[in-house]
């Protein structure tokens, strides 16, 4: 476990004991043992003993200490099992608390999602200290929206469910070979289900080996070549596993990767030919039915490229073909401009994200932990960020043909000043400025702010253009066209941040960066090690607005990606 897991395990601890009513020191404890790992530089690894930190006694030393040994925590688990089932998902709904919530459990005996909302209509909810009527009815509002099944999953919940079938799926013997497929496997921002096509001449033990691996909480079908689930877990998605014969794979993975309107466009194709396309082959002119061993062979017979599934949308891929061996890849990526280390909120120090960079095969990359008016993350001081640039000076020295860079994502903050002045940012090599406060302020506010960030000298991107979470928040509305402009004015990088829950700026905004010939950076905004995945999602969600690789500064060499930074 790295630290960021093992905090986020002792506020669950909290959180659940807010919810069990337990004493207020107890709870405080577990709160001030997170806060003293995230306020201390060192991974879990450097830290050899925790007891030393201030802030974490024998108590939640042990529960660390069981965390980091065995991944899991007798004590939450405990906990989970004492508090009713019905009680955490209420904490889903804004304005409700663990304290909250334990109050409506210890005076009405709320336990669930249900009498809570019988409590509310009832208006015996509005009677207690501390809620109003108001109250009553915004409760009764969010309750409507937590009772209702998504309709779709957002990339960043199935990106962490699709490794775990992909998993199962790849030690299944029968199997020849597998891929997911649909909306997922077009990187779109979210998804009704997930697909996945399956290879094999054994489809009966293949079907029984997913019924016996994977965990649904229902089995809709199951049959020799479908079976649907629904997956276990809060809004699990349903999973639709088709099988057919190896020689079928190809087209069939083609045919439900999709789009709709590219399939449509691909039939009239072959239609012109006097051929027709199933999910099975296609059926040549004479009735005869051709299959494929890989779905490039499948778009050769048609006299067409490999055309990637990010691209596959029904219009452009059929038009500008010519484009695709200049749109990125994960391949031509060099270098991560955004990442987060132990200084700030991260989970590793600057030598293990340096380090994992350099197993990534890339040529640099930038430590940018946050700045000070971000204490929430641990955001740093002028002082400490000299002290963190020695510890990468240190780094470089271990290191040969690899660069680390000093870096900082600086906060813009609210009254449109920045947070790092001048003499601090002009001792860096690369700088972020960012919004992360007082979204709501009018438009013409939040360009104030974002001009400011782009008239300084100093500062060389503008991270997550818009704040947007994807199915969480919109953001904070900037003028898009506007600020493009500001960037083409004054030569500033406009970040693609590749985590799933981000991806900002958008298709349409990256396809009016290109437009104006913007620079643009596609970064992880790594917080773990492990983050750094998120790489090949930003790539991929780049290909969507066809963007060519030569328009991505962290393609660049070192070498021509300083000069950028010197004559801009």
């Amino acid at each position: 476990m790295n630290k960021k897991e093992v905090i986020k395990v002792l506020e669950k601890i909290a959180t659940y004991l807010e919810l069990q009513g337990a004493n207020a020191f107890r709870i405080s404890a577990y709160r001030k043992a997170g806060a003293a790992l995230e306020n201390d530089p060192r991974s879990m690894e450097e830290i050899d003993d925790v007891t030393a930190l201030k802030g974490i006694g024998k108590g939640t030393a042990s529960v660390i200490t069981e965390l980091l040994e065995t991944g899991e925590s007798s004590e939450l688990k405990q906990l989970q099992q004492e508090v009713p089932v019905g009680l955490p998902p209420l904490l889903k709904i804004p304005g409700l608390g663990g304290k909250k919530i334990a109050k409506l459990y210890a005076e009405l005996g709320i336990d669930s999602a249900e009498s809570l909302k019988a409590a509310c209509e009832e208006g015996r909810v509005q009677q207690l200290a501390g809620f109003a009527k108001k109250t009553e009815e915004k409760i009764l509002t969010e309750l409507e929206k937590l009772g209702k099944r998504s309709e779709s999953h957002p990339l960043w919940q199935l990106e962490t469910i699709v490794p775990k079938l992909d998993a199962i799926l790849a030690s299944i013997e029968e199997i020849d070979t597998f891929s997911v497929a649909g909306s997922y496997r077009r990187i779109k921002e979210s998804s009704k289900d997930v697909d996945y096509m399956i290879a094999t001449n054994e489809p009966t033990a293949v079907k029984e080996a997913i019924l016996a691996q994977v965990e649904a909480a229902e089995v809709i079908a199951a049959g020799d070549t479908k079976i649907s689930v629904v997956l276990t877990g809060e809004d699990a998605p349903n999973v639709d596993f088709r099988i057919v014969e190896p020689e079928q794979y190809a087209t069939a993975l083609h045919h439900f990767t999709g789009s709709k309107d590219h399939n449509v466009r691909m039939r009239q194709i072959a239609k012109e030919r006097g051929e027709k396309i199933s999910e099975y082959g296609v059926e040549l002119a004479d009735g005869t039915m051709q299959t494929f061993q890989t779905e490039a062979e499948f778009f050769a017979h048609f006299d067409l490229p490999f055309i990637p599934p990010t691209l596959r949308e029904g219009k452009r891929e059929f038009e500008s073909y010519t484009d695709i061996p200049k749109l990125v890849t994960i391949e031509d990526v060099r270098a991560d401009l955004h990442m987060h280390t132990t200084w700030s909120d991260g989970a590793h120090t600057v030598e293990e994200m340096g380090r994992a960079l350099i197993e990534k095969g890339y040529t640099h990359g930038v430590i940018t932990d946050h700045s000070q008016y971000l204490k929430v993350a641990n955001g740093l001081t002028p002082e400490r960020l000299l002290q963190q640039q020695e510890e990468i000076f240190a780094f470089n020295k271990q290191v040969e043909g690899f660069h680390l860079l000093r870096g900082t994502e600086m906060d813009i903050l609210p009254d449109g000043t920045l947070d790092f002045s001048d003499d601090v940012l002009a001792n860096l090599d690369f700088v972020i400025a960012s919004i992360h406060s007082s979204f709501s302020q009018p438009q013409e506010q939040i360009m104030e702010r974002l001009h400011t960030a782009m008239k300084n000298p100093h500062v060389d991107m503008i991270a997550h253009p818009t704040g947007r979470v994807i199915h969480q928040r919109d953001g904070y509305n900037p003028d898009m066209e506007q600020l493009i402009a500001w960037a083409k004015e004054y030569g500033k990088i406009l970040e693609l941040n590749a985590n799933p829950y981000r991806l900002d700026l958008c298709i349409e905004h990256l396809e009016m960066a290109a437009k104006a010939g913007v620079k643009v950076a596609i970064n992880t905004d790594a917080h773990a090690i492990e983050q750094l995945r998120y790489m090949e999602i930003g790539t991929k969600y780049a290909q969507k607005a066809w963007l060519h690789k030569d328009l991505i500064v962290n393609t660049w060499s070192f070498e021509r990606f300083m000069k950028f930074l010197t004559n801009k």
